[in-house]
């Protein structure tokens, strides 16, 4: 029994040797070291032997068995480091190459354009101020000379929020203009007063290329001693060099607006046809870019400001017109459809 002994030893490590593979090392530890192998078979039937030759045999057979195990642990370290050599060698990584380059983010078209307009403004003086977006009926139309039989309302479809107090029932809406902050601004501050108010508004209407239900304004407001409407169309005037070119000329008509008086729109020279008339200005040679006028006295004397010693001016724009002139975009849907092929260019 030694000798079948040794001649299994001999067999086992010589195979051992041999093995380049996992499965292989897999099944070579089934045949020698498992549970129906030859060394296994032989230790169970150590108990039919003569004492002094079991303690012989069990003894060697014991440590055959442990250079066995020992044997097959070294095998598979030794095929794991090749694994991973040969691993290596076909993945190697070339340090000297450029890294992948991470995309980086940019601010949205329209809050680009509103912070260009913020910074002209606030080079001129002005403060930047902003507004709840959900507003009292009050300040958004009735401070602003707009009563609830006013015939200016129907030219803003309001979404309405009912909200109901102890003291009885008060209209909430969405803001359907950037206004309501000149009557709170007012309320709070003492003239000389130059604020401009950029936020979202909302209208309850259709949605088309040139109409969406949320959308940017700018308000702006100025109060003091003295102002007149040459100092409004002074300051727009340079608004609109700053933002569109200093080559821009720009055209003031009467209109009409509740909360001012008298209230004028501002228009600029086309520019694709530069006052020639195209297609985008309608033949006119000019596009409206904001509505504007004198605060009306009736408005100043609602947040206690005396009209016979402050005058004062107000003008409010659609930020989302801006970018659609100056970039030719035919679609005011595009700002808002997340389409990254779109948002990249600006």
């Amino acid at each position: 029994m030694p000798r079948e002994l040794e001649e299994l030893a001999s067999q086992a490590f010589e195979e051992l040797d041999k093995i380049s593979d996992p499965k292989e090392l897999e099944t070579w530890q089934i045949r020698y070291l498992g549970k129906k192998s030859p060394l296994m078979q032989l230790l169970h039937s150590l108990a039919t032997l003569p004492l002094e030759e079991r303690r012989i045999t069990g003894g060697r057979a014991n440590e055959i068995k442990k250079a066995l195990e020992t044997g097959l642990g070294k095998r598979r370290e030794a095929l794991k480091e090749a694994q991973i050599a040969v691993s290596l060698q076909r993945e190697s990584l070339d340090i000297s190459l450029p890294g992948q380059p991470i995309p980086l983010g940019r601010l949205h078209p329209i809050t680009q354009i509103l912070k260009e307009i913020c910074d002209i403004f606030v080079g001129m003086g002005f403060q930047v101020v902003e507004g709840p977006e959900v507003e009292w009926d009050y300040y958004n139309f009735e401070a602003l000379n707009i009563p609830k039989d006013h015939p200016a309302r129907d030219m803003m479809a309001t979404l309405w929020i009912d909200f109901e107090l102890e003291t009885g029932d008060r209209e909430m809406l969405l803001r359907t203009h950037t206004s309501p902050m000149q009557i709170r601004v007012m309320e709070k501050l003492r003239p000389p007063i130059r604020v401009i108010v950029p936020g979202r508004v909302y209208r309850h209407e259709a949605t088309d290329a040139t109409h969406e239900s949320m959308f940017h304004q700018v308000e702006g407001l100025a109060v003091d001693r003295n102002i007149t409407l040459a100092d409004l169309k002074g300051t727009l005037f340079e608004f609109a060099r700053c933002l569109f070119g200093s080559e821009r000329q720009a055209r003031f008509r009467c209109d009409y607006f509740p909360f001012v008086e008298p209230g004028v729109e501002m228009a600029i020279d086309c520019i694709v046809c530069k006052g020639a008339g195209c297609r985008l200005c309608g033949g006119s040679g000019w596009i409206e870019i904001l509505g504007a006028g004198m605060v009306h006295p009736d408005v100043l004397r609602r947040v206690n400001i005396d009209p016979e010693v402050y005058t004062g001016f107000a003008f409010g724009m659609g930020v989302e017109r801006i970018p659609m002139l100056r970039y030719g975009i035919d679609d005011i849907r595009l700002f808002y459809s997340n389409d990254l092929r779109f948002l990249k260019q600006f």
